[in-house]
């Protein structure tokens, strides 16, 4: 499976496509989520179309350095947030940053606390565990067709990025889990009392709408994924049941912290994977 690149710069422009050329392939990766459209600590920052089998990512890519490393950012639901969850398009979005050259991917993203008792609204919470309650509605394989492919996926986090991202909340004083399990719904609704509760007394840390397929999609192109959740609300366990204003609300408070703790990340980032997530479908062709 080749993941071929076919991009034009956004105006095309001979310089800019000259300064293009010089910035690929692209290291890091970054999924901008709820409320985290801001690409502006981007140094150099060129915006380029990326064009893939599945058709359009969810918005034009930013490409630039970031802390002296070559970096991507793509606003997940769009930058003026049109695009549901369930419809994003999910392949597309992996593709392109997989044909970018993108080795690594940084995933924010807004949670419900399904622990109240243990999980605050403003921590963050180093996801080591999925759980997928998305029904088989998404396109979750680029397996779905010719050859054969059987993901392994019993640890479907990148340990070393979860690692970097726990010390790194640690060390600017953040409050962080560095473990916990996401239940990912299918959305865009949120879950009723009896959803909630069930995922409660599961034990299960926070929910939310995206982690899934995105990090399937993205062990089988090859890329190291972390999910960093940061609570936005307590779904129906607390005094106000979640909306998608509070989701908003809560994480435009937060958002700077959000983009602190990423981005303090990123120098942390060895240039050579220290994981098997980058190889581990040499045995999973059949």
């Amino acid at each position: 499976m080749a993941f071929e690149v076919k991009l034009s710069a956004v105006p095309v422009d001979r310089n800019m496509a000259g300064a293009l050329h010089d910035l690929l392939p692209i290291e890091i990766g970054m999924f901008g989520g709820s409320g985290n459209y801001d690409s502006k600590v981007i140094e150099n920052p060129i915006e380029v179309k990326v064009f893939t089998p599945y058709g359009a990512p969810s918005d034009n890519f930013v490409l630039g350095t970031v802390k002296e490393r070559t970096f991507a950012f793509l606003a997940r639901h769009g930058r003026t947030h049109t695009i549901p969850p369930h419809a994003i398009n999910y392949r597309a979005n992996i593709w392109a940053m997989k044909a970018l050259g993108v080795k690594r991917i940084l995933s924010p993203a807004a949670a419900g606390s399904l622990q109240p008792q243990k999980i605050k609204l403003g921590e963050f919470v180093i996801a080591d565990q999925l759980f997928d309650r998305t029904y088989g509605v998404r396109k979750d394989t680029f397996f779905d067709g010719g050859t054969i492919a059987h993901l392994p996926f019993a640890e479907p986090f990148c340990p070393e990025l979860r690692r970097i991202a726990a010390e790194t909340a640690n060390e600017i004083g953040y409050k962080v889990h560095d473990r916990g399990t996401y239940v990912c719904i299918n959305g865009p609704r949120f879950s009723t009392r009896a959803e909630s509760m069930f995922f409660h007394n599961q034990g299960w840390d926070v929910i939310g709408m995206t982690a899934f397929p995105e990090a399937a999609l993205a062990r089988e192109a090859g890329i190291c994924f972390v999910n960093i959740s940061m609570p936005t609300d307590y779904d129906v366990h607390g005094d106000e049941v979640v909306t998608h204003e509070l989701v908003l609300k809560t994480m435009a408070k937060n958002v700077k912290r959000v983009r602190k703790l990423t981005f303090e990340m990123i120098a942390r980032i060895p240039k050579d994977a220290g994981c098997d997530c980058q190889t581990a479908m040499q045995h999973g062709l059949f």
